[in-house]
């Protein structure tokens, strides 16, 4: 069981990597939308193929697609949308990386997940540690309050979705409520897309790469084991993961693009990782 936590935190964290390599090709909304419509595509087929169940209520169905919208669309669409506004990719990872903290708050509320006072001081230390690995990225030049505004969106849907898919769609087939979501995540990128884009594309090596990796490795990959993860473990455990994603995508960048990895940074993601054994612990 320990193996998908770690696989989940590896291939979410190359989100931003990809996100990275192609938004300079082509912008968010259209971005999202090549990307949902191509996982719709092989979902479907998928699905198909191995005649997987349907929901067995129009109710049902609202409540997938929902959860779908709040992570694929407003999450993701914030964060790709507030980067390329030019809010600096640490405030962006910042601001949603206080996921964690709203999940067990509304959590305890609404799951009736108890969160015992270990746990938030993992919570605590994940926060300090995300701090100390962003701090030298983090800069309020070139940004505005439109990017900060989306940035703050993606925060409130990956919260949102995280509790809403453990509250209603926990026994949601994989492969039929995988297409219900990413079509109904589609549909919202085919409306914003015209209304606040050119919709150009570049369609270059890097773009297609980029697309290629995010569509099979993040929405086939790591969104199914999110879903996953939700359905068998409490939503604030679930929710600490995420803490583990600007250390690992700080890793990944030093390595793919050579960003700057200092001594605080690495002193952060011992610290992150501290707090997340804490938060998870039972």
């Amino acid at each position: 069981m320990i193996a998908a936590p770690i696989l989940f935190v590896m291939l979410w964290s190359t989100g931003f990597i990809g996100g990275k390599f192609g938004l300079p090709y082509a912008e968010p909304f259209t971005f999202l939308l090549w990307r949902y419509g191509f996982v719709t595509l092989l979902l479907l087929t998928v699905t198909i193929a191995m005649r997987a169940p349907w929901p067995a209520s129009l109710a049902q169905t609202a409540h997938i697609a929902f959860a779908g919208i709040m992570v694929n669309a407003l999450y993701i669409g914030g964060v790709f949308s507030a980067i390329n506004q030019g809010v600096p990719s640490g405030i962006v990872s910042l601001i949603v990386g206080l996921q964690p903290l709203f999940t067990a708050v509304v959590a305890g509320r609404l799951l009736g997940e108890k969160v015992s006072g270990k746990q938030w001081l993992g919570f605590g230390l994940g926060l300090v540690g995300v701090v100390m690995v962003l701090l030298d990225k983090i800069s309020f030049a070139g940004g505005n309050p439109q990017g900060v505004l989306m940035s703050i969106l993606a925060l409130f849907g990956i919260t949102v979705g995280t509790i809403y898919q453990k509250r209603y769609c926990a026994a949601m087939d994989m492969r039929s409520g995988g297409v219900i979501q990413f079509s109904a995540s589609t549909l919202v990128m085919a409306l914003a897309a015209p209304l606040f884009e050119t919709m150009r594309v570049q369609w270059t090596a890097n773009f297609i790469f980029a697309l290629a990796w995010l569509v099979l490795v993040l929405s086939l990959g790591a969104i199914s084991l999110l879903h996953m993860l939700i359905r068998r473990g409490e939503a604030s455990r679930v929710a600490s993961l995420f803490y583990l994603v600007p250390p690992v995508t700080s890793l990944l960048a030093f390595f793919v693009f050579g960003e700057r990895l200092g001594i605080l940074a690495l002193a952060g993601m011992v610290v992150t990782v501290v707090g997340v054994a804490l938060a998870v612990r039972k």
